[in-house]
Formats: C-alpha cells, sequence, structure tokens
C-alpha cells in the first residue's frame, strides 16, 4: 500500500523539500509517501473566476490520482482525526491492500468534483494551513502514525 499525497504546486522552499525528504526516509518500503505535484491553474491578475480556476485544478488533481486508490479529501470543513485515529486507518488501508490518494487543492480550495470522489475529508486543523506546511504535516503524521503502530518511542502520546 502506498500513500501518495496528490498537491497543487510544483515549486515549494527548500525547508518544505528537506522535511517531507526526511519523513519519507523514515517510513518502511511497505508504506512509502509519495508526493505528486500538480500545476496550480493560471490566475489572471484581473477578475480571476475562480470557479473556474478551482474546477481546472481539481481536473488536474484528479487527473493524477493513481488507478483505484481511495480518495481523501484534505478539506477544512472535513472530520478532524488524532494519531491514534490515523494509525488505525492505515492499519486497515494496508490489511485492504489499497492505495490512498490525499488531495490537497490549491489557494481556492478543492473543486466539488474532488469533494464528491472522496470516501472520507479530512481536515488537518481548523486553521487554514499554507499549502507548503501540508505537504510537511502529512508526511510528519504518516510516520507518526506508523511509528506509533510499531511501538515506536517517536510517539509519545
Amino acid at each position: 500500500m502506498r500513500i501518495h499525497l496528490v498537491a497543487i504546486g510544483r515549486r515549494m522552499p527548500d525547508w518544505v523539500e528537506t522535511a517531507v525528504a526526511d519523513y519519507q526516509r523514515r517510513l518502511p518500503r511497505e508504506l512509502p509517501l509519495r508526493i505528486h505535484p500538480v500545476d496550480a491553474a493560471s490566475r489572471p491578475k484581473k477578475n480571476p473566476d475562480v470557479d473556474r480556476l478551482r474546477r481546472d485544478e481539481g481536473h488536474r488533481l484528479l487527473a493524477a490520482v493513481p488507478r483505484g486508490a481511495r480518495i481523501i479529501a484534505l478539506d477544512e470543513r472535513g472530520r478532524g482525526w488524532d494519531t491514534p485515529g490515523l494509525a488505525r486507518r492505515i492499519e486497515g488501508w494496508r490489511e485492504e491492500g489499497r492505495d490512498v490518494a490525499l488531495l490537497a487543492g490549491g489557494a481556492d480550495g478543492l473543486d466539488a468534483a474532488c469533494l464528491e470522489a472522496a470516501e472520507v475529508r479530512w481536515s488537518l486543523s481548523p486553521l487554514t494551513l499554507p499549502h507548503a506546511l501540508v505537504r510537511v504535516v502529512v508526511a510528519e503524521q504518516c510516520y507518526r502514525a506508523w511509528s506509533l503502530l510499531q511501538g515506536h518511542p517517536y510517539h509519545r502520546g
């Protein structure tokens, strides 16, 4: 089973790339985290059609989802999970053997098509997080959940 973070935005600051790569290295081969960067929609400077931009990005996100993957929308209006809850979900996903695709939208959020395609909506926080930080939070929480499942001391709940 693989976890895919399908996210709007290609160019991330070095600190994001470094942090995500660190957690990716820590995860076992049996639970890799793969990042799928997706181009943001071109934004005109004046009067952008936000619905069109969101729809464009939503189409690109869904097209980047690996075939057969369970889709989970990262959405501030979704349900929050604690780390033990994420660990239980990862354990269940691994038992099913089905890949998981986490969708992270652009500046205007996820398109309705992404939300409808998702089996569940996960809120990382009630705060609005910068897109770069979302990648780090997802990578760290995947590692923390895995370490909890392994009884590793990294997770001290």
